[in-house]
C-alpha cells in the first residue's frame, strides 16, 4: 500500500517572530521541489500566529503544536489545549516526544490521554515512541516502544491509527549528531508496524511511521529509502529551510 511521505519540522524552543518569518520563506521559495510530500511545521505555540498567518493561504504546508493538554479547558495556568491549538489552524500535534516524558515527566498513561485529547480536538497527533542508550543496549528497544505503542492503543483502539501519525526517535540519537543507521531504523519501524498488524493488518499498513533523531540532509534519503520508514519529525534541521527542504525532496526521490 503506498503511503505518502510527510516531514515534519519540530522547531522546539527556538525562534522569534522575524526569524520564523524568514525560515517559513525560505521553505515555501523551494516547496515546489517536494510536490508530493506532506510537510507540516511545528512552532513554539507563542509563534502559531505567525506561521498560521503566512501559510494559511498558501494551501501547501501545514502547522501543528508541539504538546498539548489534557484538558480541553480551565484551571491549568500555562497550558495549552487542543481546541486553542485547532483554531489557530493547526491540524498536527506532537504527542509524548522524549523530551516531554525524560524533562517533564510525562508517563505513558499521560501520553495517552494526550493523543486522545488531540483527536478529539480534530487534530492528528504525531505520537513519539523511543527507548534511552541504555534501555538499547540492555536489548529492551521493541519492549519499550511496544509498551508505549501499547498504552496508546489500549486506551484510544487501534482503529484511532486511521487518524494518526507514529514518529519512532531513539532517545540516544535526539540532538547528539548520532543517528540510528538505516538499518537499525528500519528494523524498529518493522516491529512497530508488526505489532499493530497482530491487531488490525489494514491500519498496520495505512499508518505512516516516522523516523525523528538527528535527519540531515546527508542522511535522509537511505533512511527513507527503508520500506517501513515513511517520513521523518526533523528537529534542528527544520530550522535551516535548504536543509529542511533537503531532506523532504530525499523523501520524494526515496518514493519515486
Amino acid at each position: 500500500m503506498s503511503r505518502r511521505p510527510l516531514v515534519a519540522g519540530n522547531w522546539k524552543m527556538n525562534g522569534t517572530r522575524a526569524a520564523a518569518a524568514e525560515l517559513v520563506a525560505g521553505i515555501l521559495a523551494g516547496i515546489d521541489g517536494a510536490a508530493d510530500v506532506e510537510v507540516v511545521v511545528c512552532p513554539p505555540f507563542i509563534l502559531i500566529p505567525e506561521v498560521s498567518e503566512r501559510l494559511r493561504t498558501t494551501g501547501r504546508i501545514g502547522w501543528g503544536g508541539q504538546n498539548l493538554d489534557t484538558h480541553s479547558a480551565g484551571a491549568y495556568t500555562g497550558e495549552i489545549s487542543g481546541p486553542m491549538l485547532r483554531d489557530f489552524g493547526c491540524t498536527y500535534v506532537i504527542v509524548g516526544h522524549s523530551e516531554r516524558r525524560t524533562l517533564f515527566g510525562e508517563t505513558d498513561a499521560v501520553v495517552a490521554e494526550k493523543y486522545a485529547a488531540a483527536q478529539a480536538a480534530d487534530l492528528v497527533p504525531i505520537l513519539c515512541v523511543g527507548e534511552t542508550l541504555e534501555e538499547r543496549e540492555a536489548g529492551q528497544t521493541e519492549r519499550v516502544v511496544e509498551r508505549q505503542l501499547a498504552a496508546v492503543l489500549e486506551r484510544n483502539g487501534v482503529e484511532s491509527l486511521a487518524r494518526a501519525v507514529i514518529a519512532y526517535e531513539p532517545v540516544w540519537a535526539i540532538g547528539t549528531g548520532r543517528t540510528a543507521s538505516p538499518h537499525q531504523a528500519q528494523e524498529v519501524h518493522r516491529f512497530l508496524r508488526e505489532r499493530i498488524a497482530a491487531r488490525d493488518a489494514q491500519a498496520a499498513a495505512q499508518v505512516r511511521i516516522l523516523y525523528g533523531g538527528s535527519v540531515k540532509g546527508s542522511n535522509a534519503r537511505e533512511l527513507f529509502d527503508q520500506p517501513d520508514i515513511d517520513g521523518g519529525l526533523i528537529g534542528g534541521a527544520s530550522l535551516n529551510a535548504e536543509e529542511f527542504l533537503t531532506i523532504c525532496r530525499a523523501a520524494v526521490r526515496a518514493r519515486g
